[in-house]
């Protein structure tokens, strides 16, 4: 998978230094992958979930954060959109 744009993985990791490790092993599993939907994902990474209308969220480090990104499988490419505390993602405002 073609992933845009790691920047935010960077960015979102010098806001919380806990998450550096977390986002670079998902960077790594995403970047080798091959997937062709949601049900390939999560063959990889189990709590992957797909909000109904665009976005797949990925729970990083035991759920203390949330990935939400973007998977154009037919072109095999990531959009990185948010990456948020859990406390952010429930309310919503990243829609």
């Amino acid at each position: 998978m073609h992933i845009i744009s790691r920047k935010k993985l960077v960015e979102a990791a010098a806001a919380h230094a806990d998450l550096e490790g977390p986002l670079d092993t998902w960077y790594r599993i995403a970047k080798r992958a091959d997937w062709k939907s949601i049900d390939d994902v999560r063959k990889t990474l189990p709590t992957a979930d797909y909000d109904g209308k665009q976005y797949t969220i990925f729970n990083i480090k035991g759920n203390s954060y949330r990935l939400s990104v973007k998977i154009e499988y037919r072109f095999q490419m990531i959009y990185i959109k948010h990456v948020l505390t859990h406390t952010e993602y429930d309310k919503g405002n990243w829609r």
